[in-house]
C-alpha cells in the first residue's frame, strides 16, 4: 500500500490526451490507480492509456468524449461502468483557450459570439456535465467520491487577451464551491486546482502565442520573455508534474478533509 492509497481507484480524467491531462494519468496511474483516458482526440487518448499500460501496468482503457455533448459524457460514465464497475475520481481538466480582445480597433483579433460560445461550452457546460454523471454514480454507490475541477490563477487575477478564458475559470471557483455544500451530505468531496503559469505544453502552440501576443501588443519573443521574468517569488515556472501531484494528494484520504476550496499551485504569483 502506498502514503497515497489510490491503488485500484477508478479515476476519469478529461483531456487527458496530452499536456496537463497526460501528466495528470500519469501521476495517478503511477499511484496504482485505474484510468479512463477522456478526450476528443481519440488517438491520443488511446496512444496514453496504451502508455500507461506499458509504464505502469494496471488496467486503463480510452473514452473518445465531447464534453460539451451530454450524449458524450453519458458514453463516457456508462463505459467507465462496463470496465470497471465504478468511479471513484473525475478529474474535469478538458478546457480550451482563445486569445482575444473585447474590442480590436484593427479587426483581426476580436472576441466572437462563435468564440465566446466555444469556449464557454468546453470550459463550464463541459464541466458542469461531467461533474452531474459522476456524482450521480458516486451517490448512488453509496461509497461517495472525489470530483476535482481545473480552475486557473487567472480565473482570480483576471487575463489581457484572455477575458473569456478567465471568465469560466472564475466560474469553476464557484460551481466548486456551490457543489461542496451540495455534495458533502453524499461523502463526495469537490475540490478545485487553480495553476499558475506552467512549462510549455503542445497546447501553448505557435497560433495562441501569437494570437495572445497580437492581444498585448507585443511579439511571441518578448512573450516568452515575460513568461521567464513573471513575478513568481520561487523564480520559476511549475512543473505538469507538480499539478499533477496536487491532484493525486486531494484525490486520496490524505486529502480527505479539503473541500469546497481551489487550491493555488503558482509558485506564490500574485499581484502583489
Amino acid at each position: 500500500m502506498s502514503w497515497l492509497d489510490l491503488e485500484g481507484k477508478v479515476a476519469i480524467v478529461t483531456g487527458g490526451a496530452c499536456g496537463l491531462g497526460r501528466a495528470v494519468c500519469e501521476g495517478l496511474a503511477e499511484v496504482g490507480a485505474k484510468i479512463v483516458v477522456a478526450d476528443i482526440d481519440e488517438q491520443g487518448a488511446k496512444k496514453v492509456a496504451a502508455d500507461l499500460k506499458s509504464k505502469f501496468g494496471g488496467k486503463h482503457i480510452a473514452t473518445t468524449t465531447d464534453v460539451t455533448s451530454k450524449s458524450s459524457v453519458d458514453a463516457m460514465i456508462q463505459a467507465t461502468l462496463d470496465v470497471f464497475g465504478g468511479l471513484d475520481i473525475l478529474v474535469n481538466n478538458a478546457g480550451i483557450n482563445i486569445p482575444r480582445l473585447l474590442v480590436d480597433p484593427a479587426g483581426k483579433e476580436e472576441l466572437t459570439e462563435q468564440i465566446w460560445d466555444k469556449v464557454v461550452a468546453v470550459n463550464q457546460k463541459g464541466l458542469f456535465l461531467c461533474a452531474q454523471v459522476a456524482a450521480r454514480v458516486m451517490i448512488s454507490s453509496g461509497n461517495g467520491g472525489v470530483i476535482i475541477n481545473m480552475a486557473s490563477e487567472s480565473g482570480l487575477e483576471g487575463s489581457e487577451g484572455q477575458s473569456v478564458y478567465a471568465a469560466t475559470k472564475a466560474a469553476v471557483y464557484n460551481l466548486t464551491r456551490s457543489w461542496a455544500k451540495e455534495l458533502g451530505k453524499h461523502k463526495v468531496r469537490v475540490v478545485g486546482v487553480a495553476p499558475g503559469i506552467l512549462e510549455a505544453t503542445a497546447l501553448r502552440s505557435e497560433e495562441y502565442e501569437r494570437a495572445l501576443a497580437y492581444t498585448r501588443g507585443i511579439t511571441i519573443k518578448e512573450l516568452r520573455e515575460r513568461y521567464k521574468k513573471a513575478a513568481i517569488p520561487l523564480g520559476r515556472s511549475g512543473t505538469l508534474a507538480e499539478v499533477a501531484n496536487t491532484v493525486c494528494f486531494l484525490a486520496s484520504a490524505r486529502g480527505g478533509y479539503i473541500h469546497g476550496t481551489v487550491i493555488n499551485v503558482s509558485g506564490g504569483k500574485t499581484r502583489g
